[in-house]
């Protein structure tokens, strides 16, 4: 059997030639010898990339003939559509995308964590937001995307769901990339305190439809901020 670390890198750069049009969806993927020659691996581990991106739906098995490269439309793996939306030529679409999912996963996790709050969640809640605050004045970037992916984390685990915390997981690198383009605006920091304090208080008060109208609030003012300070 290959190296799993092989095969990644060989399922990575496949993905890639696939996302970046060397390899055209619609058309016969080249023979498997072919490609780990161009590749530089053993055909073995060409055999096994392939079959993990047909595990994702990239890959379309044809019985009799050369497998297919599905369009991005029929993909099925999440890591494959999000490597594929933080691609270039998708910043704004991937962007928005993914403040529509967060809308629909984040609002209800808030509403359950209104429900559902430790006094341990609610403090790490308040300490990830002083530290945010504290950041901000200093303008320390990193560090204030770090407590503000921290609040997030901490509502979710809040929730007590562990399919709820599961399914944000594959978005993390996508969720990174957003809140450092975005928190280089002061402006938009300022606002994400604002509206990071409403959805504390919200589950603090242990009043689940404020908590998931906070949330949503905070996501609309996400979008509105990234449209008008970032994208545009």
């Amino acid at each position: 059997m290959p190296r799993p670390s092989r095969t990644h890198d060989a399922v990575d750069q496949l993905l890639d030639a696939i996302i970046a049009g060397r390899l055209t969806a619609g058309e016969r993927l080249p023979p498997e010898g072919q490609l780990a020659t161009e590749f530089g691996v053993s055909r073995l581990t060409m055999r096994e990339a392939v079959r993990l991106l047909q595990a994702q739906g990239v890959i379309v098995q044809v019985p009799g003939s050369r497998h297919r490269i599905a369009p991005v439309s029929e993909w099925t793996g999440m890591d494959a559509v999000v490597r594929h939306a933080r691609s270039a030529g998708q910043r704004r679409t991937s962007s928005l995308e993914l403040l529509e999912v967060r809308m629909m996963i984040e609002s209800g996790a808030a509403q359950l964590a209104a429900e559902r709050r430790t006094g341990a969640h609610l403090a790490e809640l308040e300490d990830a937001l002083a530290r945010m605050e504290q950041h901000h004045e200093a303008g320390e970037l990193d560090a204030f995307v770090a407590a503000d992916l921290e609040f997030h984390d901490v509502v979710l685990h809040a929730a007590d769901n562990r399919i709820l915390v599961a399914a944000l997981l594959p978005l993390t690198s996508m969720l990174t990339e957003t809140r450092v383009e975005t928190s280089q605006v002061p402006e938009i920091r300022q606002h994400a305190i604002d509206e990071h304090r409403k959805v504390l208080e919200a589950i603090r008060a242990g009043v689940p439809s404020a908590a998931r109208e906070a949330m949503a609030s905070h996501m609309v003012q996400t979008r509105d901020d990234l449209l008008s300070l970032v994208l545009d």
